[in-house]
């Protein structure tokens, strides 16, 4: 049953095929927002940025046997600048990564220069601020939370293959890594965390740096 839905509530997605170029700036596969129950199923998404990107108000997504690339990493970004938003209780589960850049990435908190926006990035970023435009020296105020990231392996275009940037006045906590293995052709793999709070379970590679 759907009650009184505004804009969706359940829908199903499955052997999709999304082309665009690799080189071609917001060019998001398959965009979800003010939805709930939304599952995506076998679907090959080859666009210059986002495979499948998650707006505002999205809950009880599944997404599962996705093809992606040359878009981004798994990532998870918030702007720097006020908000009451939150980001609670996301599950990466086994993903196979090859030669990207920032296999894992979460940004949300000052700052500073940043390229365009269709350029690989991290995991988590509470820093986004797409050409410095509107918040500038600003500290997102998205609160990001519970956020796994478990069996993932393959190869980064660049050694920092994990990068945790959140905000200085909004930490992100409740971050668990498990059984990550990324490597980068003849470079010694880092990662680089900053305000992040969490733990490993079982082997990390490279070397966690999340706070305790």
């Amino acid at each position: 049953m759907s009650l009184n839905s505004q804009m969706f509530h359940i829908v199903r997605i499955k052997e999709v095929k999304v082309n665009a170029a690799g080189n071609s700036p917001n060019t998001d596969g398959i965009h979800v927002q003010l939805s709930r129950n939304v599952a995506i199923f076998n679907t090959s998404i080859k666009t210059g940025d986002d495979c499948v990107s998650i707006g505002p108000g999205t809950k009880d997504l599944w997404i599962e046997q996705i093809t992606c690339g040359p878009g981004l990493g798994i990532r998870i970004k918030s702007w720097a600048r006020p908000s009451n938003g939150f980001v609670l209780g996301v599950q990466f589960l086994d993903v196979v990564v090859f030669n990207v850049q920032n296999p894992i990435l979460l940004f949300g908190g000052e700052k500073f220069g940043f390229s365009p926006s269709w350029v690989g990035e991290g995991l988590i970023d509470q820093n986004y601020c797409p050409h410095n435009i509107n918040c500038p020296a600003q500290v997102s105020g998205v609160k990001v939370s519970d956020v796994i990231y478990r069996n993932i392996q393959g190869t980064s275009a660049i050694a920092v293959t994990i990068k945790f940037d959140c905000s200085a006045t909004n930490l992100c906590s409740g971050i668990r890594l498990g059984n990550v293995s990324l490597t980068c052709r003849n470079q010694e793999v880092q990662s680089h965390c900053a305000n992040a709070i969490g733990k490993i379970v079982g082997t990390v590679q490279p070397n966690s740096c999340l706070q305790y």
